[in-house]
C-alpha cells in the first residue's frame, strides 16, 4: 500500500512504499524522513475517527473507477481541471464551459466512460473536487496510477498559467512555467518539474497521455524534450528542449503528446468571440472545433486548424484584462505577443502523417 508525502525541500508529494521511513526526491534530490505514525495524533480520516462526528466525504483519488472494463484497445481515462477564481481579481469567465465541453466531448466523441472523468471546477461540492493545490496534485496521481500497455490518458486544464524563474539551469528560457490553482494567493503555483515528475516520467511502455492546456505561457508546461516549431505556412521543425543538465525529462516508455494555448512568451485568451454565445478559452474552443470540422486526421492537420481558428477571430478577441495583469503581477512583464497553440511531445515525429486519437 502506498502513500503521498511532500518533500521535506521542494514540497512535491512523493509515493512512499508501505514500511519506508526515509525516501529521497526524484527532482531536488532530498532526503526526507517519515515520523513513527504510531508517535503522530491520529488522523480524521483514518478507520478509528470518532463515530459522533460526520464522516468525511470518501476521496475519489484512491482507488481506479468502478464499473470500467477493460476492453481490447485498454482503458481511457482523465482528469478535466477548469479554475474561475470565482470573487477574486484573477477571475476568469469561461473556463468552467471549457470543462464542461471537454468532459462533453471526451465522453461522447471519444467514448471515454463517464466514471473515468474527473472533473474539477469550484462548481463542484464534493471538496475533493475543487481545483486547489492538493486536490489537482492528487488528479495528477490518480490519472497515471496503475496504468498499463494500451491506456489513452488525457488531462485538461483550463485556467491561469504563469512563469517563475528558473535556478537550476535546466529551462531554455530561464523559466519555469506553472499552473495556478484556484488557491495559488496562499498555497502557489504547480511548477512545470512538478507535471513532468508526476504524469511525464512515470509512463510505462503502451501508455499514450495527451494534455491539452488552456493557460498563459503553457509552451512547455509538461517541460517535455521537444517543441514542435510551425511556421504559419505549416512548415515545421522539431526544437530540442532537453535540460543541459542532462536531467530526463522524458517518460519510462510510454508517449506524451500535449497541446497547450500558446508559447511560453505569449498569454491566452478567455473569449467570447469565438463561441460568440459565451465565454470560452480560445484554445480549448479552437481544439474542439478542429475535431469537430473534420482536421483530427493529423497532430499537423489539428496544430494548423486550431491556429487558424484564432488567427481569423484575432482582431476580435481581446483578451481578458485579467489575464494581462495577472501576468504583469505574478512575471513583472507585460505578456508577450498574440497566442499561438504550441504542440510539445517526448519524441520526433512527422505530424502530418502520425494520425491523430484520443
Amino acid at each position: 500500500m502506498m502513500m503521498l508525502v511532500d518533500c521535506s525541500n521542494c514540497r512535491i508529494p512523493l509515493q512512499l512504499p508501505s514500511g519506508a521511513r526515509v525516501i529521497r526526491c526524484s527532482v531536488c534530490q532530498a532526503v526526507t524522513r517519515i515520523a513513527d505514525p504510531r508517535a503522530l495524533p491520529s488522523s480524521p480520516y483514518s478507520s478509528t475517527h470518532n463515530h459522533n462526528s460526520t464522516p468525511p466525504v470518501p476521496s475519489p483519488y484512491g482507488q481506479m473507477p468502478a464499473g470500467q472494463p477493460v476492453g481490447v484497445h485498454g482503458r481511457k481515462k482523465a482528469v478535466v481541471c477548469g479554475v474561475s477564481y470565482l470573487n477574486s481579481r484573477h477571475e476568469l469567465k469561461g473556463c468552467m464551459n471549457d470543462a464542461k465541453c471537454m468532459r462533453y466531448l471526451l465522453i461522447n466523441r471519444f467514448n471515454f466512460p463517464e466514471a473515468s472523468v474527473l472533473v474539477l471546477t469550484e462548481e463542484e461540492t464534493d471538496p475533493y473536487k475543487k481545483p486547489t493545490k492538493h486536490n489537482m496534485r492528487m488528479a495528477m496521481f490518480w490519472l497515471v496510477q496503475g496504468c498499463q500497455p494500451g491506456d489513452s490518458l488525457v488531462f485538461h486544464f483550463s485556467g491561469h498559467g504563469s512563469q517563475q524563474r528558473n535556478y537550476t539551469g535546466d529551462e531554455v528560457d530561464g523559466y519555469d512555467e506553472t499552473l495556478c490553482p484556484m488557491d495559488f494567493d496562499t498555497q502557489g503555483m504547480i511548477v512545470d518539474d512538478e507535471i513532468n515528475a508526476t504524469i511525464v516520467r512515470p509512463l510505462p511502455r503502451g501508455v499514450k497521455l495527451h494534455a491539452i492546456i488552456d493557460a498563459c505561457h503553457s509552451g512547455t508546461v509538461l517541460d517535455l524534450p521537444f517543441l514542435c516549431r510551425m511556421s504559419r505556412s505549416g512548415q515545421f521543425v522539431w526544437e530540442d528542449h532537453r535540460p543541459r543538465s542532462g536531467v530526463w525529462k522524458g517518460t519510462n516508455g510510454g508517449e506524451v503528446i500535449s497541446f497547450s494555448g500558446c508559447d511560453d512568451d505569449q498569454t491566452s485568451v478567455d473569449t467570447s468571440a469565438l463561441s460568440k454565445i459565451t465565454s470560452t478559452g480560445a484554445m480549448t474552443y479552437s481544439f474542439i472545433q478542429a475535431i469537430e470540422g473534420g482536421n483530427a486526421t493529423t497532430y499537423g492537420n489539428m496544430l494548423n486548424a486550431m491556429r487558424s481558428t484564432i488567427r481569423n477571430t484575432d482582431n476580435n478577441l481581446g483578451g481578458s484584462v485579467v489575464t494581462s495583469l495577472l501576468t504583469m503581477l505574478l512575471t513583472g512583464q507585460i505578456g508577450g505577443s498574440r497566442q499561438e497553440p504550441q504542440l510539445t511531445a517526448n519524441e520526433t515525429f512527422d505530424v502530418y502523417t502520425k494520425p491523430f486519437s484520443l
